[in-house]
């Protein structure tokens, strides 16, 4: 089964596409993990990327396709897709029902999380993320809890850049909701609730 987990920075997808591939063993794929990797291990990709993330501005098309398209065809991935942060255009979406079709794995749902954006801000800049391990937390934890490491804000979390990522969240990603309804794959989930309400929510809809 391939998804398309929709919904505003910080609404929740991540965190329900890691219920999903513990519970069915898809390959997660988060274009955000992706390119923050290619940022941390300097790779060409990263370095053009970089500028881009830290000013909350979408990456070119080109290069997340380009990206997206290596990754699906490795054998994790052969279970299905949940892609999470992927896409976030009409072009991208278009450029992954090709790849799909070729494949022979069309999508079968596009799931969004929906969560109302002054709940996005409040989440978002209250956001920490261990320098050590990548644990993310909140500006309530003084220093990690899984190993003791610094916690600090990324740069994409402070407010001037959630509010911008949201703005061109509205602007470039939320037509999606209208593409993905035209095709008849869409489903609304309420995300403004406890994790586990969610994912009950999302699993059925899904009919696992």
């Amino acid at each position: 089964m391939n998804i398309v987990l929709l919904g505003a920075p910080g609404a929740g997808k991540g965190t329900q596409a890691k219920k999903l591939v513990e519970n069915h063993g898809m390959l997660h794929l988060s274009t955000g993990d992706l390119l923050r990797a290619a940022v941390k291990d300097q790779t060409p990709l990263g370095i053009k990327a970089k500028s881009y993330m830290d000013a909350g501005d979408l990456v070119p098309d080109e290069l997340i396709i380009n990206m997206v398209k290596e990754r699906i065809q490795a054998d994790d991935a052969k279970k299905g897709v949940i892609f999470d942060g992927f896409p976030r255009t009409a072009t991208q979406a278009v450029a992954l029902d090709s790849e799909l079709a070729e494949l022979g794995q069309p999508l079968q749902h596009a799931v969004l999380v929906d969560v109302k954006s002054e709940v996005i801000v409040k989440r978002l800049t209250s956001r920490r993320t261990c320098r050590d391990c990548g644990y993310i937390g909140t500006d309530a934890d003084a220093s990690c809890p899984k190993c003791s490491g610094e916690m600090y804000q990324r740069d994409d979390d402070n407010e001037a850049t959630v509010t911008n990522r949201l703005n061109v969240y509205e602007t470039s990603t939320a037509p999606l909701i209208d593409y993905y309804r035209g095709k008849d794959l869409l489903v609304t989930i309420d995300g403004d609730r406890p994790v586990d309400e969610v994912y009950a929510d999302v699993v059925a809809a899904l009919g696992l």
